[in-house]
């Protein structure tokens, strides 16, 4: 919340008490959003609640709002528009609270003090022992933007990497491995290798149907505990995928505070299956062990322990969510993983609510959309591994940061750092690109649309940010504090300032619904409006008291941009 709507919430809430309504009940209602259409007003409250509250029908609730917070010197006009009280600030109080709480990077432009609130993310979670592709990438950048947006906001986030290192497809690898595999090969390229093999393993199996029992035996030897030929291999396939992993990690700006992965809950899944057994809802089903739904409109049963004994992925995730409860008590777990696993998540929180436990109300599955390419007959198809197709990530890093830097070269050959500023575009575009639409909606791999400096793009964005800093190197004079200008002269900037008003409550937004698309689009907003105000206004050769307020009104909009894409994951070039 900004000074603004501070100021504007006391109003409403006095308004309110002269009405008769209860502060404390009525507080918690006052909700001050932007409103769909900008021409109404800049601040938008709903009447719903509190008319509920008052026993009055929301439009009668808003004309009387509307004519208790008469105008002062922060707020110009209070409107009523059916249900709605729709709120206009002074343009001047607008610039000045914005841009001084920019410039000393105040919440909710800056970082938020602690706000109690711990939340573990769930996310990237690729497979050992299989390439790090395309698929995995948008697991791991929303992710990585949704533990940002909530530190951001105050919370502790706990970024957890839930390594794929265990179960039936880790076996089969395995198997592949000891079959045919060869370590000289495997150390000199191991994720292109242990794809080789896989790859293979999936082709031997359809001749070979015992291989699948040969990869059992294997996993039931892992999980035996004992120091045997399969854990070894287990610990020499996982070490080689960290190591591969931490190239596309970096690359991209990942970090995790905690790589557990699904073997870190061995030791720990017969004491989540005693407790399971112990809440009475466990139930033994043609010699395995299942937990049933149906009561939960979920048709098909939980299996947490098969016939042979062997667990999966069911048992390691309880197993790590009564882990994760005890250890970090969070209010929220979100789990970023594919759509297609939707029945998986609701199974696993109907577990637990069947067990009445209230770690239950912190699951929450995320969702999204596939990574989509184009075919050579136009279509848009699902990038895929085992029909042998997979594209590694690096490959496509590679690929965008050479496309950035032959643009670089045509139209601005003299650029410092020309191969670390085609780097930072290249991989940046390729993960806004990701991050730009609606998670659940597929992303369509587009070359030239990822790339264009124009549009709803990551270099459009980036570029906006070097053009502000450019015109801070060029100005002979120092951005002013705020206690120096005149920002009755930032009118005419109203359209650029609403938008950076916006900023906080986009953010909020992004983390109560796991959108990161929603920053994504208020960062794009931003850009197109400075953008469109710079081409009308001058800052270099202004008369001195409006070049200080525009220099102000530029220094902030390069840092908000800047915070924005931070948001993201991308980093904001000086040059370009």
């Amino acid at each position: 919340m900004t000074e603004l709507h501070d100021h504007l919430r006391q109003r409403v809430l006095a308004a309110t008490e002269a009405l008769g309504l209860d502060r404390a009940a009525a507080e918690p209602l006052v909700r001050l959003d932007p409103p769909k259409n900008r021409d109404h007003g800049d601040v938008a409250l709903g009447a719903f609640q509190l008319a509920k509250l008052a026993g009055k029908a929301p439009p009668a609730l808003a004309g009387e709002l509307a004519a208790r917070v008469v105008p002062d010197e922060v707020v110009a006009a209070a409107t009523a528009a059916g249900p709605f009280v729709n709120f206009r600030f002074r343009r001047a109080a607008l610039a000045r609270v914005v841009l001084a709480a920019i410039q000393r990077a105040a919440p909710p432009y800056g970082k938020a003090g602690p706000s109690g609130q711990v939340v573990c993310i769930d996310f990237s979670s690729p497979n050992i022992a299989k390439p790090f592709h395309i698929g995995h990438m948008r697991s791991t950048v929303i992710g990585n933007s949704l533990c940002r947006i909530h530190r951001h906001l105050g919370a502790t986030v706990h970024g957890i990497n839930h390594l794929g290192d265990w179960g039936m497809p880790f076996a089969k690898m395995m198997t592949a491995y000891l079959r045919w595999g060869n370590e000289q090969e495997l150390h000199r390229s191991p994720m292109r290798y242990m794809f080789a093999l896989y790859q293979r393993y999936g082709q031997e199996v359809e001749q070979h149907a015992e291989l699948d029992a040969e990869a059992a035996a294997h996993f039931r030897a892992l999980e035996s505990g004992a120091d045997n030929q399969q854990r070894r291999m287990w610990q020499l396939l996982r070490d080689e995928s960290l190591r591969a992993f931490q190239g596309p990690y970096s690359r991209l700006g990942v970090t995790f505070d905690h790589v557990t992965g699904e073997s870190f809950f061995e030791d720990k899944m017969a004491a989540a299956l005693a407790r399971v057994r112990a809440a009475g809802v466990l139930e033994p089903s043609e010699g395995a062990e299942v937990v049933w739904l149906k009561e939960l409109g979920i048709q098909q049963p939980c299996l947490l322990r098969k016939s042979d004994g062997t667990t999966l992925y069911h048992t390691r995730d309880l197993a790590a969510v009564f882990w994760r409860e005890q250890q970090y008590r969070p209010d929220r777990i979100l789990y970023v993983v594919g759509a297609e696993q939707k029945l998986h998540f609701d199974q696993l929180k109907g577990v637990l609510q069947r067990m009445q436990e209230p770690i239950a109300r912190a699951v929450e599955h995320v969702p999204f959309g596939l990574v989509l390419a184009r075919t050579d007959d136009g279509k848009w198809e699902k990038f895929a591994t085992r029909a042998g197709n997979a594209v590694f990530l690096d490959e496509i890093l590679d690929e965008a940061v050479a496309k950035v830097r032959a643009i670089i070269r045509e139209k601005n050959p003299d650029l410092p750092d020309a191969d670390q500023v085609a780097e930072q575009v290249g991989v940046s575009a390729i993960v806004f690109n990701d991050l730009k639409n609606s998670r659940i909606k597929d992303v369509k791999f587009d070359w030239d649309a990822m790339l264009s400096f124009e549009g709803e793009t990551g270099p459009y964005v980036q570029y906006a940010c070097a053009r502000l800093a450019s015109i801070l190197r060029k100005v002979e004079a120092p951005v002013p504090p705020p206690e120096a200008v005149d920002f009755a002269l930032l009118a005419d900037a109203e359209r650029v300032l609403l938008t950076m008003l916006d900023f906080g409550p986009a953010v909020q937004r992004a983390a109560e619904q796991s959108e990161p698309s929603i920053v994504t689009t208020q960062v794009i907003a931003l850009a197109g409006e400075i953008h469109a105000y710079l081409r009308d206004h001058y800052v270099l050769g202004a008369e001195p008291a409006v070049r200080d307020a525009r220099l102000l009104l530029v220094d902030a909009a390069r840092r908000l941009l800047t915070t924005g894409l931070s948001l993201l994951g991308i980093p904001a070039p000086e040059r370009m």
